[in-house]
């Protein structure tokens, strides 16, 4: 089992604001601009394979990137296990999630891609087992998303989510579900996966009383 003493200390960020990317998760990611091709190319000849997914900070007070806007301090790493080009030299990618990090410091460098200096201490659970929500009462809360998804018009595989270990069914959620980009960061942000389940149910709640819709749950 991988651990945080075998992370790199260096790896590039892809700043994309209102994406989640959470540990033992999967995110599919569009690459096609210019610089995030030559990112790619570069990973795929690394061992580790890393991508930090971090979200541009909207604070007016947050620091500048070096080459770009400020970046929020935590994000979450995650490992490129799929990958396809298509005809017009885009790549369809997908991220495994590894582990969150802080961001200690951007670094200089050649590339077009920003890089940053990682610190993954506190994140050790990460890359641990699948974690359980003991206080987690499933029916209530598929009672709830049930309700929100009738007042949004959303569509889903319910088996599937009925059949989701606690983790899976949380942390899918977190990711899906159309919230603002400082949400989501309150989600990533979430110490544990109780906590992370309490802040879904009060997003949920909340928009149900009123918050805007942002999208559509695919």
């Amino acid at each position: 089992m991988m651990k945080t003493v075998d992370l790199p200390d260096v790896i590039p960020v892809f700043p994309l604001s209102g994406a989640l990317l959470l540990p033992r998760a999967r995110l599919p990611l569009h690459l096609f601009e210019p610089r995030y091709l030559v990112m790619l190319d570069d990973i795929l000849k690394t061992s580790d394979r890393l991508i930090g997914m971090v979200q541009p900070d909207p604070n007016p007070k947050a620091a500048s990137g070096r080459e770009g806007p400020p970046l929020h301090s935590i994000g979450c790493a995650g490992r490129v296990t799929q990958f396809s080009e298509t005809e017009d030299g885009r790549y369809m990618i997908t991220l495994a999630g590894m582990s969150r990090f802080r961001i200690r410091e951007e670094v200089d460098g050649f590339t077009p891609y920003r890089r940053a200096a990682m610190s993954w201490a506190g994140f050790d659970r990460d890359l641990g087992q699948s974690e359980t929500d003991p206080g987690f009462q499933r029916e209530p809360f598929l009672n709830l998303l049930g309700s929100y998804f009738r007042a949004k018009s959303l569509d889903t595989d319910w088996d599937a989510l009925q059949k989701a270990d606690d983790e899976m069914l949380i942390n899918s959620l977190s990711m899906l579900l159309s919230f603002e980009p400082e949400e989501k960061q309150a989600l990533l942000e979430a110490p544990s996966l109780t906590t992370r389940r309490e802040t879904l149910v009060t997003l949920i709640e909340y928009a149900m009383r009123g918050g805007e819709d942002h999208g559509m749950m695919q």
